[in-house]
């Protein structure tokens, strides 16, 4: 009977561990997949003069610590709202869902949101847009915050991938209009994961 025990556990250690590699090496793969949009000539957002020096956008180190299994808790019955931008510009969105987490021994609760306008692109249908700020929020990391794209799952939970954590385009060039994380977003934790602020801006 002990020996059972001891190998349902090897097993399970197994499969965690399987699971755990997977989601950082999608981790790594997302973060190869943004540096390689920055590089490309043809598909870099970057002013001409910052492309002539760029060499990589620059992450904070993949930690398996900021990928989280929340609890997805639908909010069907919001209303839609215009969310404010960096500019004048108010796109449409209105709360989809909640995701419920403990992190760092702490509850934290995130909002997400999904457009009300269609996306152009195919496969957008179940998007869900995650825009947050944390204490690295210009400390470390963009003073604007950050922004996560996530998928409307099946179930009633979701991973939270902060490793995949990127920049809006404001951070880079002035020519963008960027949404501006709600203030309910607002984590009071030090987010060290995701892409780091970009030089002067």
């Amino acid at each position: 009977m002990k020996n059972l025990f001891f190998l349902s556990l090897l097993l399970f250690s197994i499969v965690v561990s399987a699971q755990d590699e997977a989601l950082i090496s999608e981790s790594k793969a997302a973060q190869l997949e943004l540096n390689e949009e920055f590089s490309n000539p043809e598909t870099t957002i970057l002013e001409p003069e910052d492309f002539k020096d760029f060499h990589g956008l620059e992450f904070y180190p993949i930690d398996e610590k900021f990928i989280v299994e929340a609890k997805f808790v639908r909010t069907p019955d919001e209303k839609p709202f215009l969310m404010p931008t960096t500019t004048a510009r108010l796109p449409e969105y209105v709360k989809y869902g909640e995701a419920h987490f403990t992190m760092h021994g702490k509850d934290f609760v995130l909002n997400l949101f999904k457009s009300v306008q269609p996306y152009d692109e195919p496969d957008y249908e179940d998007y869900l847009f995650l825009p947050f700020t944390d204490l690295t929020s210009g400390d470390g990391s963009y003073g604007g915050g950050r922004f996560l794209d996530q998928r409307i799952p099946e179930g009633d939970t979701i991973i939270i991938d902060f490793n995949k954590a990127y920049n809006p385009y404001c951070a880079y060039s002035v020519r963008y209009s960027c949404p501006i994380p709600p203030k309910e977003n607002d984590l009071l934790i030090r987010i060290e994961a995701g892409v780091k602020a970009f030089g002067k801006h």
